[in-house]
C-alpha cells in the first residue's frame, strides 16, 4: 500500500524585511578560561536559530540544542555545551531574539495553516489520559514507513519494554525490520532483555505468565554476573547462545546502542558508560543525526535526549526539515515534564508500554 507521507514544508523568514536588512551584525566576546561563558551569551533554545554574521548573510544553527552557546570561528558558527568551550573562543552575546542584536529564533517555520478558525477558549488543547490516539498513531505509521528509508529513527526506551513476552518480540521486529536505526537506553533495559532471553524472566517474573519464579529476584544480578564474567554484550550472546530479544536484534543487525549508567544501577553492564558527561555527548552525536525519535517509558532518559534534540535539521542537500518526537508512557506527567523543559514538539501518547509498541508491531505488518 502506497504511504501518503508528505514531511511539513519548511517556511524562512523573509530576510528581506527591514527588520532583518537594518539589523546589526551580531556581537561576540571571547571566552577567558575553559568551560565559562563570557557574560550576556546567548544560550539556544530547540527552534532554528539564526545568527547575522555578516551584512548580507543570516546563519540557521547547525546542529543545535537548547541551552547550549554558539561559537564563531570565522565564518562558521558551532553550538557547544558550556563544558565543552575553550579559552579564546569566540562566543556570540545578547538576549533578544527578533533581530536587535543580530540573534532572530523562528518559531513558526513548520507552521501549517489549515484555514480552520479556533476560539480563544477551547478545551481538550493537551494529551491527556482522556485524549483519543487514534490520529497520532496513524501519523505516527506513515512516518515511520517514511523514516525507514529517508530518515534516522531513535528509539528511547526503558526496561517495561522488556517485561511482556509480546512486547520484547515486537521491538525485536522493529529493529529487525528496519524500524530503528540507534537505541539508547540504561543499564536496566538491557540487562532485563538479557534476562528475559536467558531465564525468561523480568526482575524474576515469567515474560508471559507474570508469575514469580522460585529466587527469581537473582536473575537479573546473575546474568549481569555472566556477562561481567565474559567481557562484553556481544561476546555473551555467543557464549550464553541466546537467539532472541531487543539487544540480541541490534547486535545481529548492526544497530548503535548507547547505555547510560545511573546513580543506582545494578553491576553494571560491561558496555554502560558510567561517566554522565561521556554518556551525554555518545547520546548526542545520536541526537544530531536523529530525524524521528520515539521515547517510550523512561521519564528521565526522555528528558535528556529530548532536551539534546532540535526541532529540525540541515539535510545534506540544505534542505530544512522537522524532526519528530513522540513520548510514550502511561502517565501524562512525563510528556508534560518533558514540554515544560523546553522540548515543545514532542508528541504525547498516554497509554501503556506493551500495547502501544505491539500496535506499532501489529499496524506496520510485521511478523
Amino acid at each position: 500500500m502506497k504511504n501518503n507521507f508528505l514531511l511539513p514544508k519548511y517556511m524562512p523568514p523573509d530576510f528581506s524585511k527591514s527588520n532583518f536588512v537594518n539589523a546589526p551584525i551580531v556581537k561576540t566576546e571571547h571566552t577567558t578560561e575553559d568551560g565559562i561563558a563570557p557574560e550576556n551569551y546567548h544560550s539556544t533554545s530547540n527552534h532554528p536559530e539564526y545568527i547575522h554574521i555578516t551584512k548580507e548573510k543570516w546563519i540557521l544553527l547547525p546542529d543545535s540544542r537548547m541551552d547550549a552557546v554558539i561559537v564563531v570561528k570565522g565564518d562558521k558558527i558551532e553550538v557547544k555545551e558550556f563544558r565543552n568551550l575553550k579559552k579564546d573562543e569566540s562566543v556570540v552575546i545578547g538576549r533578544t531574539e527578533n533581530g536587535e542584536e543580530g540573534i532572530y529564533v523562528h518559531t513558526t517555520g513548520f507552521d501549517i495553516s489549515d484555514n480552520r478558525s479556533y476560539d480563544k477558549f477551547a478545551f481538550r488543547t493537551r494529551g491527556t489520559r482522556e485524549t483519543p490516539f487514534s490520529r497520532s498513531y496513524d501519523d505516527l505509521y506513515k512516518l515511520l514507513k517514511h523514516e525507514k528509508y529517508n530518515g534516522f529513527i531513535v528509539w528511547v526506551l526503558g526496561p517495561a519494554v522488556a517485561f511482556d513476552k509480546d512486547s520484547r518480540h515486537a521491538m525485536q521486529t522493529l529493529v529487525e525490520n528496519g524500524y530503528c536505526h540507534a537505541l539508547m537506553a540504561g543499564n536496566a533495559l538491557a540487562t532485563h532483555d538479557l534476562e528475559a532471553a536467558y531465564f525468561h524472566t523480568g526482575l524474576g517474573q515469567d515474560i508471559y505468565t507474570q508469575l514469580l519464579q522460585p529466587m527469581g529476584h537473582y536473575n537479573h544480578l546473575d546474568i549481569i554476573n555472566k556477562v561481567r564474567s565474559i567481557g562484553s554484550i556481544k561476546n555473551s550472546i555467543k557464549k550464553l547462545n541466546i537467539k532472541d530479544g531487543i539487544i540480541y536484534a541490534c547486535e545481529k543487525t548492526g544497530i548503535p546502542y548507547v547505555l547510560c549508567g545511573s546513580i543506582r544501577d545494578d553491576g553494571p553492564l560491561p558496555e554502560v558508560i558510567a561517566n554522565v558527561y561521556k554518556s551525554q555527548d555518545t547520546m548526542r552525536s545520536f541526537a544530531k543525526k536523529a530525524t524521528t525519535v520515539i521515547a517510550m517509558a523512561t521519564q528521565l532518559h526522555s528528558i535528556a535526549f529530548g532536551n539534546m534534540l532540535p526541532s529540525y535539521k540541515i539535510e545534506e542537500n540544505g534542505n530544512v526539515r522537522k524532526v519528530f518526537m513522540y513520548v510514550v508512557d502511561i502517565s501524562e506527567f512525563s510528556a508534560d515534564k518533558l514540554a515544560n523543559r523546553g522540548s515543545s514538539q514532542a508528541i504525547p501518547i498516554v497509554t501503556n508500554a506493551q500495547d502501544f509498541i505491539i500496535n506499532l508491531h501489529n499496524n506496520l505488518n510485521l511478523v
